[in-house]
């Protein structure tokens, strides 16, 4: 039997982490230990993959995690750092990652420590058994996050799976393991208003997931407010495509058939002398009902027209620089 017949013997593929650094330093130190266990782990077994890198995206922290980046990248000729050029939010720092990565997969993951980078191992071997080029992990509700969060969590992504995007994803998340080509070739066109796992939709045909348990973070508090999963959710909305649309479509349809049914109601009721009809009321109702629907779809596709001005504007989703930025960065976007 020769080598190729060998079922032992097959190539060794590499492993890219992403991970975008936000207020990171009581956090980053501890994943990073974890994930140099498992990197020499790998090293003295027989495994499929290897650990090649890890992509710390610096998105304008001000808690002293520049620093840390710099000094682990010191320590460790694993880490590649990447320094923005002030906070852009953890959408456009993944990108930033994911397109300065090498490897043939790509993971991205949050620097809280509620992803374990053991779980990369399941999502590799899922990716594997099922011939896909894109894994979520399909996490449970973090137990340190408020109750209001874990409901809007769920919501958003049981209107994204079931009526934005239906049959085309059925979970997704943060961590996530992706063909590496796949992951640079996307990063290069996911701009404004490109919600990254939509756009993944577009270019990948097999998405599955895996199950997997959540770790609480390990920093006190989050760096989301409502005002940020809201705007995530609204980039989710209006980069699923004309579906929004034809929803506002189908609304106004709607309500054309409900007024044509009311006026007829009115009319009949006039003629055969039923219903005394004043007028004040019913003319007010229509007017406050038929303008806030005008108004809801005007807004809807000014949010279009805005996203497609600042594509053609050219304003950049991320900017690198070669070294970390010391001082104050500026307003946040987390």
């Amino acid at each position: 039997m020769g080598e190729a017949d060998d079922p032992k013997i097959y190539s060794i593929e590499t492993v890219s982490i992403v991970i975008p650094v936000y207020q990171g330093a009581n956090s980053l130190r501890g994943l990073i230990g974890e994930i140099e266990a498992i990197r020499l782990a790998h090293r003295n077994s027989e495994k499929r993959f290897v650990y090649d890198e890890v992509v710390l995206v610096d998105d304008g922290s001000q808690d002293g995690s520049s620093d840390l980046i710099l000094e682990l990248a010191q320590r460790h000729d694993w880490i590649t750092p990447v320094w923005l050029s002030r906070n852009f939010g953890q959408h456009a720092a993944t990108l930033a990652g994911m397109s300065s990565s090498r490897g043939d997969w790509v993971v991205t993951m949050d620097e809280d420590g509620q992803h374990s980078p053991t779980d990369i191992e399941r999502l590799y071997e899922t990716a594997m058994r099922t011939n896909s080029d894109l894994v979520y992990a399909d996490l449970d509700t973090i137990k340190s996050h408020a109750n209001w969060r874990n409901r809007f969590s769920s919501l958003a992504k049981s209107i994204a799976t079931k009526v934005l995007l239906p049959g085309e994803i059925k979970k997704f998340s943060s961590f996530r393991l992706m063909n590496g080509e796949v992951a640079r070739n996307v990063s290069a066109y996911a701009g404004h208003g490109v919600y990254l796992d939509v756009a993944l939709t577009w270019v990948v045909a097999n998405v599955e997931s895996c199950k997997l348990l959540n770790r609480n973070e390990t920093r006190p508090n989050s760096g989301y407010s409502l005002r940020t999963l809201i705007s995530h959710f609204w980039r989710l909305v209006l980069s699923s495509g004309t579906r929004p649309l034809r929803i506002v479509t189908l609304l106004g349809v709607g309500a054309s058939l409900l007024a044509i049914i009311g006026g007829a109601v009115v009319l009949h009721g006039r003629v055969f002398n039923r219903v005394p009809v004043a007028g004040w009321t019913s003319v007010i109702v229509i007017v406050l009902f038929f303008g806030g629907l005008i108004l809801l779809s005007l807004g809807i596709l000014a949010e279009y027209l805005g996203t497609v001005v600042r594509t053609a504007i050219g304003k950049p989703l991320y900017t690198i620089r070669s070294k970390p930025r010391g001082g104050s960065i500026g307003k946040t976007n987390r």
